[in-house]
């Protein structure tokens, strides 16, 4: 166990390891009591004591390996530690933008078929944007302007903010503020709780990518081509990458390295700094993901490849060509899923071999996962939900039009939005 997991803060890298071991000890300490005031034989229990201590010893050296290898093997990406309630608070789950939540035990493949609409908010124009789901509350943007603040189990409006002009962007909710970007050329910081203007930082131009939030920094790409990294509390701009991409660069952020996809390349900056640690060509490559030691991305045609690199070195570890990907990757469970025009593909992550594939009725748009099941929405007005494994159809609900919001999948519910101008919440009955 690395000296710096000693007893942390609930919530930080390290809790979730101590969690295990303090409830063990709880466990032990109240048995132990329990045969003290039973017995009532001090011989006898001074002799069990010993014998439980050292196996209790035994199993807390296995834990703590245990724990301290797969820390190592993950990297860090802020993601909320495991509790009854998870957080889905910015596009891709967490920095890493692997777009899986490990952490979703009600909805699976042998349940998900059950799921049925929970509710359903009307807002004033279409909704392209994904959903954030924090702390019982779902924010997303509007096409009509207004970021919406929803009870996530009610569907209940709490607030909306205007934002001048609607967009894509979706949003992100860290430590108690709501980021956003806007095509008046703007990313809002709003407070959480009310809506209210914290600060907004105007780019060169449109804003349609989802900024990233990791370590107090916000990370967000504007139409200026430009990559912004800005002081999450204050808006103040802490570096930039410039000339960059013309639609918008996008972030992931991974132990101290942002990932970033430019017109011909996927950079790797120092997160803190922005200085370059490595280049890799790719022709318009999506926004990357990072798990595993690797960056998973696609890019747009005429090269039409997926890529996986060495997220130290930036050395390819493979490459697949048979079709032409197109959307931001999931990486979950030793997977790789990309949508690609009508079609949603499965890859192998530790080599790109083709797994299945399944076909839509219409365009496929940006997917996620949740305990082996991959949910995405279409241009064919439905949200889909497959079998992680086989790609068999589990689920599917048609809407009143296209599904390119990117649905988030927490406490047993599916949330996304619609061309119908809704927004939706897909929960079962019993739940």
């Amino acid at each position: 166990m690395p000296a710096a997991c000693a007893r942390p803060a609930r919530g930080s890298e390290c809790s979730d390891q101590w969690l295990v071991v303090w409830r063990l000890l709880a466990i032990w300490r109240c048995y132990v009591n329990w045969v003290y005031s039973c017995r009532g034989l001090a011989g006898q229990i001074q002799i069990w004591g010993e014998e439980m201590k050292t196996t209790a010893g035994c199993v807390l050296v296995l834990l703590l390996a245990i724990a301290s290898t797969a820390t190592a093997q993950q990297p860090s990406c802020n993601e909320p530690p495991p509790t009854s309630f998870t957080n889905w608070a910015q596009f891709g789950f967490s920095s890493c933008r692997t777009a899986f939540n490990p952490y979703e035990f009600i909805l699976s493949p042998s349940t998900v078929g059950g799921l049925g609409v929970k509710w359903s908010y009307t807002t004033g124009i279409d909704v392209y944007s994904s959903p954030a789901v924090a702390n019982g509350v779902v924010y997303i943007l509007s096409e009509d302007g207004n970021v919406y603040a929803l009870n996530a189990f009610t569907g209940a409006k709490l607030w909306s903010h205007f934002t001048e002009v609607g967009g894509v962007s979706a949003t992100a909710v860290a430590n108690g503020i709501v980021y956003v970007g806007g095509q008046d050329e703007k990313l809002y910081a709003l407070n959480a709780s009310t809506g209210d203007l914290e600060w907004s930082y105007t780019t060169g131009g449109p804003v349609y990518v989802s900024p990233t939030v990791a370590n107090g920094v916000v990370y967000i790409g504007s139409y200026d081509t430009n990559l912004y990294a800005l002081n999450a509390s204050t808006g103040a701009k802490l570096w930039s990458l410039d000339g960059c991409n013309p639609y918008g660069p996008s972030a992931a952020v991974a132990n101290g390295v942002a990932y970033v996809n430019c017109e011909f390349d996927v950079v790797a900056l120092d997160a803190s700094t922005g200085a370059s640690l490595w280049s890799s060509y790719a022709d318009l490559p999506s926004s990357p993901a990072v798990a595993n030691g690797a960056v998973y991305f696609t890019t747009a045609a005429p090269q039409c490849n997926a890529y996986a690199l060495d997220a130290t070195t930036g050395a390819k570890l493979w490459s697949q060509d048979d079709d032409c990907y197109g959307t931001s990757p999931v990486v979950a469970d030793g997977m790789v899923y990309f949508g690609s025009v009508y079609t949603i593909f499965a890859l192998n992550a530790s080599n790109g071999a083709n797994v299945w594939s399944y076909i839509a009725g219409g365009f496929v748009f940006n997917p996620t996962a949740a305990n082996g099941v991959v949910y995405f929405g279409s241009q064919d007005d439905n949200v889909y939900a497959l079998n992680a494994s086989t790609g068999a159809s589990l689920w599917s609900y048609t809407t009143g039009g296209y599904v390119l919001s990117s649905p988030a999948v927490v406490n047993g519910v599916v949330y996304v939005g619609s061309f119908d101008y809704n927004v939706y919440a897909f929960g079962l009955p019993s739940h």
